[in-house]
């Protein structure tokens, strides 16, 4: 048991949550198999919408997003983790067509119109509905309940985003046994096959729908040592399609002038243009030239432009430039040269773009690595992980072993507002550290630790990741107390700072798990949004149960009458008329809403109504052609043979068995 949930499931996936889209694998079959979806895409959009009937999530969701731009959301993962005043937010913000809201502890909350009224959702509760759809893909696939989980998020993401990322796998119903970097995670993916073939130091890069990742890594004999890891959050493939979308904007304002009403203005309208942008983007990557064309844009009035792969790659000039930074420092960090690293190796559906393999093979002067599948790399290594914790994956990946870093350098702030360094960054994990320190007053009777990450000098310029009272300090002079701290960071990446007076027995003690600080949810926001989630998914059922109802009427009627337009030659005239004036009458009450129940109940109507009609006409039919047609007695003066006995379980038949 983790959490109250049973574990006792055969299978552990491997998830990788995107910003853009995700995907689930599991291994199987001395193997990792990619699952796909109920579309049969082996890859989800990480969409969820919402409408005054029903919550939707992944291809349904985006499919309506033109529709209901207001309610659909999706890039959770961008704001998973973060403070609503951030820059980067407060610049997303802006392109978003859904709103998003600022709550206590500067949380960012996406504020959605469902079921007619205003509901609040957490970041992490978005990211959640996406887990639990890859989760019910997995069990559709497998036809069993799957409870545990490796879930993937981008290297460099800091601590407070990993505990969100747990969280919403928590939320979801998911034991998520350990959060991987997508890097390292797609890295597995390169070199399961690889045994035997010595070291290769290979650098990752990972350029998604929202998160860029460099990471370097050495792989020998089934050991992934990362060396370095580098990214950038907060660039990807949606920054492309908000470059192009703003360019195709500008055009359409200088077109139409004095055009009344602004544009900008109209979500529905940006929708679907940020749409044909990502689809034109998705063509540039294989032609020279794509066309953007949106029928009546704005006002009635159609948008139709072309660009070609130069325009594009000028437009983009300043973000393709940004990749090659952490490119840079992953290198510095790692001590190795370019011409020492072996492989480099895409993932992610941006590096598709001509210029960025463009951009690596001028700086490495050798051609990108291209043979594992840019979007399922994650997965594959994540659902390899899986296994392994699960203890199922076999000779092939048992002594599989992973030495993951830590993205940041975390410390505490000590007098002059100083931030003193415990783990630097890129330390392999896990890993502890302690350090001692003292009071910087006489007779100092608190201390307050604040735990800080980031590469900067000073405390206030890093990110505060939380802060906790070490109180009841026995008066004495400065300098004198002894005051142990404590980091721990365990596999997951989740830190723990313990701080303990030292200097008598039995001195103070007080610790902090960083994982409901300021910013992030507390164990009873969890809790609450756990049965919230519950409560979502009883909601969603009962939707589906519903459609299915509604459905099985509909279908009945419509196959009833088919059946009865096929045999009309056969059956009489007033039945005929009076079966179908009943399915009529129903088709019409079908197209009101109603619940299941009253679904279920009009079936079972019908069909008592229906049924009993069918099977009278065709036994009058049977009749009539013994009637007409006696059985002929064999030549030789034989009885003929008895009729066959009844098959076991056989009933009255219904409609649906009529040839």
């Amino acid at each position: 048991m983790t959490d109250g949930r049973p574990t006792q499931g055969k299978y552990a996936i491997g998830i990788d949550l995107g910003t853009t889209f995700s995907c689930v694998g599991v291994w199987k079959n001395d193997g990792v198999e990619i699952i796909p979806n109920d579309q049969g895409n082996r890859t989800t959009p990480s969409y969820v919408a919402f409408t005054t009937d029903e919550r939707l999530i992944g291809d349904a969701a985006k499919s309506q997003a033109a529709m209901n731009p207001e309610n659909t959301v999706f890039d959770a993962k961008r704001l998973i983790g973060r403070r609503f005043s951030d820059d980067e937010v407060q610049k997303d913000m802006k392109h978003w067509p859904f709103k998003v809201v600022q709550k206590s502890g500067d949380k960012p909350v996406i504020q959605v119109r469902y079921k007619n009224e205003v509901r609040e959702f957490p970041p992490e509760e978005i990211s959640s509905m996406v887990l639990l759809k890859m989760k019910e893909v997995a069990e559709s696939y497998l036809g069993e309940p799957v409870f545990d989980a490796v879930v993937t998020c981008p290297a460099y993401f800091n601590d407070s985003q990993r505990q969100a990322t747990r969280d919403a796998g928590t939320i979801s119903g998911l034991n998520v046994m350990r959060i991987i970097n997508e890097p390292t995670a797609s890295a597995i993916a390169y070199g399961l096959d690889k045994k035997g073939q010595g070291e290769k130091k290979v650098l990752i890069f990972d350029y998604g729908g929202g998160t860029l990742d460099v990471s370097i890594l050495v792989i020998a004999e089934g050991i992934f040592e990362v060396k370095a890891t580098a990214g950038n959050t907060h660039l990807g493939g949606e920054d492309l399609d908000s470059i192009l979308v703003q360019h195709c904007l500008q055009e359409f304002k200088s077109r139409n002038r004095n055009l009344e009403g602004d544009i900008e203005s109209n979500q529905r309208a940006i929708r679907r243009l940020r749409t044909a942008c990502e689809r034109a983007k998705r063509t540039l990557s294989s032609s020279t030239a794509a066309s953007i064309e949106v029928d009546s844009l704005f006002m009635g009035i159609d948008f139709v432009t072309n660009i070609t792969r130069a325009r594009f790659e000028s437009l983009c000039e300043y973000e393709f430039h940004k990749t090659k930074e952490p490119v840079t420092r992953a290198l510095t960090d790692s001590g190795f040269t370019k011409e020492q690293i072996d492989e480099v190796i895409l993932v992610g559906g941006s590096t598709r773009i001509p210029k960025i393999q463009q951009i690596l093979r001028e700086m490495f002067g050798k051609e990108p690595n291209k043979s594992i599948n840019p979007d399922e790399a994650v997965a594959y290594g994540a659902a390899v992980q899986a296994a392994i914790l699960k203890g199922n994956a076999g000779e092939k990946a048992a002594d599989l072993l992973l030495l993951d870093v830590v993205p940041l350098s975390i410390g505490v702030e000590t007098a002059g507002g100083v931030m003193t360094v415990l783990i630097k960054r890129n330390t392999t994990m896990p890993v502890q550290k302690a350090m001692t320190f003292s009071t910087s007053t006489d007779n100092q009777a608190m201390v307050t630790v604040k735990v800080y990450e980031g590469e900067r000098a000073r405390a206030r310029e890093n990110n505060l990741l939380g802060k906790f009272d070490l109180c009841d300090i026995p008066p004495a002079p400065r300098a004198q107390p002894r005051i142990q701290v404590t980091f721990d960071v365990d596999a997951n990446g989740v830190l723990q700072v313990t701080a303990e007076e030292t200097g008598r027995a039995g001195g103070q003690k007080n610790s902090i798990t960083i994982a409901s600080e300021k910013g992030r949810l507390s164990r009873q926001d969890i809790e609450r949004l756990v049965g919230e989630a519950e409560r979502l998914k009883a909601e969603d059922d009962a939707v589906r149960d519903r459609v299915e109802a509604k459905n099985s009427l509909e279908n009945y009627c419509f196959n009833t009458k088919g059946n009865l337009q096929q045999h009309a030659a056969q059956l009489p005239a007033d039945k005929i008329e009076e079966i179908t004036r009943l399915c009529d009458d129903v088709l019409r009450w079908i197209d009101d809403k109603h619940e299941k129940a009253e679904y279920d109940a009009r079936y079972k109507e019908i069909e008592g109504l229906v049924n009993p009609l069918l099977v009278q006409m065709y036994k009058e039919i049977a009749e009539k052609e013994a009637r007409e047609n006696p059985p002929k007695a064999p030549e030789d003066g034989a009885a003929p043979p008895p009729p066959p006995p009844p098959a076991a379980g056989a009933s009255e038949p219904r409609v649906d068995d009529v040839d």
